[in-house]
């Protein structure tokens, strides 16, 4: 899924599915993060990890799909963890208070 500056790709490994979020989360592109994450939320089975590596910006809206994200997999008892967090978004993470709940924990 890509517009000009954001581009998501999943892939599936064993008892385990990644998405790859690159560029820039914003209210621009929210629906097509919304869009991409609906359907693995609902996959409890598996762990479900974003890589965060090539993301360049999160806004508040950005911030607002991961909450919901965590609240979903939480709900199904899913595991749910963000990995390769840029140490800019990290401090963000940081100052919103969310780090706690993007941890690796089943």
């Amino acid at each position: 899924m890509l517009s000009n500056k954001f581009s998501l790709r999943t892939e599936n490994r064993e008892g385990q599915t990644i998405v790859f979020v690159s560029g820039e989360l914003d209210l621009e592109v929210a629906s097509q993060m919304r869009a991409a994450m609906e359907p693995l939320m609902e996959l409890s089975d598996r762990r479900l990890t974003l890589n965060l590596r090539d993301l360049k910006y999160i806004d508040s809206t950005g911030i607002g799909i991961l909450i919901s994200v965590v609240k979903a997999r939480h709900a199904r008892n899913a595991p749910f963890d963000v990995e390769h967090v840029p140490n800019n978004i990290r401090k963000l993470f940081d100052m919103t208070g969310i780090t706690p709940f993007l941890a690796k924990a089943e």
